[in-house]
């Protein structure tokens, strides 16, 4: 019997090809959490939306041409340390200039 075109040789070649799909669902899993944290930390200290907060992680990732994972981290290890590059803090405040909010929530226009 001959192998069907783009099936596996055989059963180990099988069990590769799943484990390395098994390690790239973990790593956008892993990914997933990280950008999710970083928007809940722009959320709450840009007083935006999460939409707004996702648009923000965007932004500076288009502008800094930095993978947005990467910023995420990096926002996550300014919230723990307190630190972060200037260029990102820069591109970050930028941002949320343009989609934060014009006044604190809750509070009556002067």
């Amino acid at each position: 019997m001959s192998a069907v075109p783009g099936e596996p040789a055989d059963e180990s070649d099988r069990i590769f090809e799943l484990q390395a799909e098994i390690d790239q669902l973990k790593e956008a899993v892993a990914s997933h959490a990280v950008v999710d944290q970083a928007i809940g930390m722009v959320v709450a200290l840009g007083r935006v939306t999460p939409d707004q907060g996702w648009e923000v992680l965007k932004d500076v990732s288009q502008h800094t041409n930095i993978k947005l994972r990467n910023v995420a981290e990096l926002i996550l290890l300014w919230g723990r340390a307190g630190q972060m590059p200037p260029e990102i803090r820069a591109e970050l405040e930028e941002a949320l200039d343009r989609y934060g909010p014009t006044q604190i929530p809750g509070i009556p226009p002067e």
